[in-house]
């Protein structure tokens, strides 16, 4: 993890070779801007409007030649950009702020979702008479990693109901097969996850959603304001240096979220990779009904959004530092704002 007076000098480092370590054209495609994103789960709900624009071909009609390289963990895929091994984070917006709190800089230039792709779920079998979360005492809660999105909500739904995580038990279930064998097993009393775990539970019919993070009333009732989930993040001094290819990122992303908004089954067949739909279209489409709302329309960030991610972290004390955040400099709508007006978002 570099300190601020390392990240100082690695820009200062990677300038006199190309700005922020931005390739230049004559290492791409002729005619256009090759540019490294980094990303971690890239097969993520959170991060399908970035697959659609790479597999549409968006960012090539934008002009840019995309290399994405995937990391194993999300802060692993932001070390990767802070140290120019790539030039933009496909990632979680609340990792911008966790960054400032540290003295590592990055700022969101486009916006992905505005809701978190999760869900809070109990089980009729073990929580059959649930009435709210203080009856989760003694329990054990099933979240995809330990300091994860999905274990910041549960722990922030607990927190709001005055029940202390020492009276809990959380598990971690990466992955989703496992998730959903651990909950049909009996191993786990709650759960809370991303699709298309959650949606399979649902249609099981042994899981009750208690808290929908897939949807804005549910996102906005848990965190008392509007929320910013993936984005597209560039270090600031790149964002200057490099704006027409950040532009094109912009504009490349919107187009995605606008195809998005009346894409259909057969739409989504065609464009998203085989993989991600796990042996289960139907499945896939399904949890893809549920998370629509979850998308930006037009990649602008709500102004009071990092405010609420700033409030709602800093409640579960994951950084002293979070308190003195510049929340005005971790996004910029300038770009978004010109590829809404090119596409009509």
């Amino acid at each position: 993890m570099w300190n601020r007076r390392q990240w100082g000098l690695g820009v200062a480092a990677v300038a006199s070779t190309g700005f922020a370590g931005w390739p230049a054209r004559g290492q791409s495609r002729p005619g256009r801007a090759r540019v490294v994103v980094a990303v971690a789960n890239r097969s993520a709900f959170c991060y399908l409007p970035f697959t659609i624009a790479e597999r549409l071909g968006f960012f090539a009609i934008e002009g840019l030649d995309l290399q994405v390289r995937e990391w194993p963990t999300a802060d692993q895929a932001a070390q990767a950009v802070l140290s120019s091994e790539a030039q933009v984070l496909c990632g979680q917006f609340s990792s911008t702020l966790y960054l400032q709190a540290r003295g590592q800089w990055l700022q969101s230039v486009v916006l992905q979702g505005r809701a978190p792709h999760l869900a809070f779920g109990v089980s009729h079998r073990s929580l059959g008479r649930y009435r709210g979360a203080q009856d989760l005492r003694g329990k054990t809660i099933g979240v995809m990693a330990l300091g994860s999105a999905s274990h910041q909500v549960a722990r922030m739904i607990l927190l709001r109901a005055g029940v202390s995580e020492s009276e809990v038990q959380f598990r971690p279930l990466a992955e989703p097969r496992a998730a959903v064998n651990a909950w049909r097993s009996g191993q786990i009393d709650a759960i809370c996850h991303s699709d298309l775990a959650i949606t399979e539970l649902e249609q099981g019919g042994d899981l009750r959603v208690v808290s929908d993070l897939r949807t804005l009333r549910g996102s906005t009732e848990l965190f008392g304001g509007p929320w910013a989930s993936g984005c597209l993040s560039v270090p600031p001094a790149a964002v200057s240096a490099n704006a027409p290819q950040v532009q094109a990122l912009a504009s490349g992303l919107v187009h995605a979220l606008k195809w998005l908004q009346t894409a259909g089954p057969s739409d989504l067949i065609k464009a998203v990779p085989e993989l991600y739909f796990q042996g289960d279209r139907a499945l896939y489409l399904a949890a893809f009904s549920r998370a629509r709302e979850a998308w930006s329309p037009d990649g602008l960030m709500a102004a009071e959004a990092p405010a609420t991610i700033a409030r709602s972290l800093g409640a579960l004390s994951e950084s002293s530092g979070l308190a003195r955040l510049s929340l005005a400099q971790t996004f910029t709508n300038e770009f978004a704002r010109r590829a809404k007006a090119k596409f009509k978002a």
